[in-house]
Parts: structure tokens; C-alpha cells; sequence
């Protein structure tokens, strides 16, 4: 297959270098405190004579353009899709699933992305990545790299929750801590990028932790034997977001599925810029943000126009949620099914109650069908901020 990139607003394509982050024409557009401009996409090309891989092959490489001799010995991806019995007979969705990516290495879906990356610096002979997070793609990172045997710099917030401050200091990343939110780390990290070089793994900027994130669509589609009618996606910055998307998008292209599942993103009342945008038509300025979510918390989505055009394209749909719904939410979940996850994760299926109760009562409500195949996206393990989790055992009594 021939790989390359593809802007996703003017359609330029580039080749697939170590230096190829946004697109040259687009990113001059770029405004002080808006999302990025001049995403790019991971596009392919048949082979000579025409032809796309068969669905085995799709589904066992998941069409990424990395050779895999590259990719670090560490078992990330083929996460189990859960049937909880209890929440389906609850909810009365008989067939409601969980897909659980809490068992990545590093706990959290994160991993995706920083698989295909540090697969790509190997490739290239790139030691060093840097990046900023809010926690887990830092933790993520460093997990990884530790397997692949490269060096990782993380601007971590101060804020961060110790579980993911100590993953990452365990598996040897250098941690900078740094007084402000993600957005300020985020900056920080370019900085230092553009002063020391390195592969920056920073998420949206770089191509790739889109690409890697759509290997989860790929792994429903082939868990189900199709695509599933709906998913519940938490949103921050929206890279998880496209790369859910991106996933569904290219299956359609090969032929294997013929439409794109119902996308609810959901997002924390206190970090809801994509939802309304979603609304509104446009990012506007920026609102301080908080949420006990923090891993869907940012001021700025990076990934936000490539993220709001998906959803306007496939008509998705934005929920947004209290953290008291998504407290409740991942005690619900964690007790009804035996999958205990962080806030974040928890947030995707305090959505889906949401919806689901306000499409009750309501027939031929097109929204959410009971006997859909709905999919829960847990992104990652409740171990990493037991702080709150705790909130939600205090209050239940």
C-alpha cells in the first residue's frame, strides 16, 4: 500500500516525514487560542493493479503505515468488547457493549497512539519524543517508550493526578512540571521541540496519534462481524474523537461496512468547547475549564475543526454531562458490570444514560434504539485517579 498524507481541510498531500506535521498553507491560517489548523490525515492508495488488502489482512494490520518489524514488543490494542449482563438488563439495552481498553499496558487507550509513534521514531531513528498531557498519553508514553528503548520528555500540569505522575516516572520518562493547565504544558513542550529537536508526539499535531487511534474501530467492526449503530465517545481534545471516526471512515472506503455509526461525543459540563462549538458553529474564546475528568479537560481541543467537521459530515450528536452524572455514572458502571474506570471513561457512559433517558417514552425516537448495537468507549482504568473515585463511594453511602 502507498500512505501519505492528506490535509483534512484543503486536501494538500505530503509525504509521510519526521518533519510533516500540519499542512504548510492551512497552519498560516492559525489564530491565537483557536484549535489547530491543517490537520493531517493518514490516506492510502490501492496497490498496481487497483486493488485494496481483503478484509483478514484489514483487520490484522489495521491498514497503519508502519511495517510491523518496527512496533516495540508490548501487547497494545485487541482490547476485549465486554456484554455486561446486568447493565443490559438495567438500561434494557440487550445489546449494549463495553469496549475495555483499561488493559492496554499502560491502562488507558492513549497506548494506540503512542504505539504507532514510537513504531514511526524506530523507523526514522528517532531517540527522543516529546510531548505534554494531562496525564495518561504522558504515562502512555513513557510506557511505551520504555518497551521501544526511547527517551521521553513530558510537560506535565501540576495538577496531574500522582497515579499518572508516578506511571510515568517509573517507566523513566524526564518529567517537567509545569504551573498551569494543558494548554500552557502544551506550549512548553513545543518550545522545547523547537530548541532540542526530537519526534513531538503531541496529540492532533501529530498525524499519527489519529492514526493510531482508529485501530479501536477497526477492532469493534471485526469483534461484532459489523459496524456497531452507535458509540459513546468522551471528548476533550477530539483526537480520540477523529481517530474513532478516521477508523469507521476508512472501513467504509475498503468496503467492508457500508455506513458510519451513530457518534455521541460526550463531554464534561466544565470542558465543553467542541459541544459548543457543535452548537454555535464556531470556536469561540476560551473558557476556563474543570472537570473531574481531567483527562477530557483542555481550554483549546487541538483536534476541535477536525473533530466538529467529522461530526457535521456523519451527523453526529454532542451530550454533555455534569461530574456528578459521571461520578454516579462510574459508580453505576463499576458495580454493574465489574469494570471500574476513571472519570474520563465513566463519562461516555454517564452519555449514554443521559440519552437513553431522554429518548424513554419517546417511540420511533431515531436517536438511540434499544435494540441497537451501542458501544461504550472506555479509555481508561479508575486505579489511575482513585481520588475521585473515592467521591463516588462517599456519596453513595
Amino acid at each position: 500500500m502507498n500512505y501519505f498524507y492528506r490535509c483534512s481541510e484543503c486536501g494538500n498531500e505530503y509525504e509521510i516525514t519526521p518533519d510533516r506535521m500540519l499542512c504548510d498553507e492551512c497552519r498560516i491560517l492559525q489564530e491565537p487560542d483557536k484549535p489547530l489548523r491543517g490537520i493531517l490525515e493518514v490516506r492510502f492508495r490501492p496497490d498496481s493493479e487497483g486493488q485494496y488488502p481483503g478484509a483478514e489482512e484489514v483487520f490484522r494490520t489495521n491498514m497503519l503505515p508502519v511495517e510491523p518489524r518496527w512496533f516495540p514488543k508490548i501487547p497494545v490494542g485487541n482490547t476485549p468488547l465486554w456484554e455486561p449482563e446486568r447493565l443490559r438488563r438495567d438500561t434494557g439495552s440487550p445489546n449494549l457493549y463495553l469496549k475495555d481498553d483499561t488493559v492496554n499496558p499502560t491502562g488507558s487507550f492513549k497506548d494506540r497512539a503512542s504505539y504507532l509513534v514510537a513504531a514511526f521514531a524506530r523507523r526514522e531513528g528517532i531517540r527522543e519524543i516529546i510531548l505534554a498531557s494531562t496525564g495518561n498519553a504522558g504515562s502512555s508514553m513513557a510506557g511505551v517508550g520504555a518497551a521501544a528503548g526511547l527517551d521521553i520528555i513530558l510537560f506535565l500540569p501540576e495538577a496531574a493526578p500522582p497515579a499518572k505522575l508516578v506511571q510515568a516516572l517509573q517507566y523513566g520518562a524526564r518529567v517537567i512540571r509545569v504551573k498551569g493547565n494543558y494548554d500552557l504544558a502544551y506550549e512548553e513542550s513545543m518550545k522545547w521541540e523547537a530548541e532540542h529537536g526530537g519526534l513531538s508526539r503531541n496529540t492532533a499535531y501529530n498525524p499519527l496519534t489519529i492514526e493510531g487511534k482508529k485501530t479501536v474501530s477497526f477492532e469493534i467492526t471485526n469483534q461484532l462481524g459489523s459496524a456497531p449503530d452507535a458509540i459513546f465517545v468522551a471528548a476533550g481534545d477530539g483526537v480520540i474523537l477523529g481517530g474513532v471516526y478516521k477508523g469507521f471512515a476508512d472501513l467504509i472506503e475498503l468496503g467492508l461496512i457500508n455506513k458510519m455509526p451513530r457518534v455521541f461525543a460526550v463531554q464534561a459540563e466544565g470542558s465543553s468547547a467542541i459541544a459548543r462549538a457543535f452548537k454555535s458553529g464556531s470556536f469561540g474564546t476560551p473558557v476556563p475549564t474543570y472537570s473531574i475528568a481531567d483527562s477530557i479537560q483542555v481550554d483549546v481541543p487541538k483536534n476541535g475543526y477536525y473533530a466538529l467537521s467529522c461530526l457535521k459530515k456523519y451527523r453526529g450528536e454532542c451530550v454533555i454531562v455534569t461530574d456528578e452524572e459521571i461520578i454516579k455514572a462510574q459508580k453505576i458502571l463499576s458495580s454493574g458490570s465489574g469494570l471500574f474506570a476513571e472519570p474520563a471513561g465513566a463519562a461516555a457512559y454517564a452519555g449514554f444514560l443521559k440519552v437513553r433517558e431522554q429518548t424513554q417514552g419517546s417511540p420511533g425516537n431515531s436517536r438511540l434504539n434499544p435494540s441497537s448495537k451501542i458501544v461504550i468507549l472506555i479509555t481508561g482504568s479508575g486505579l489511575k485517579d482513585i481520588e475521585a473515585a473515592m467521591k463516588g463511594i462517599t456519596s453513595s453511602g
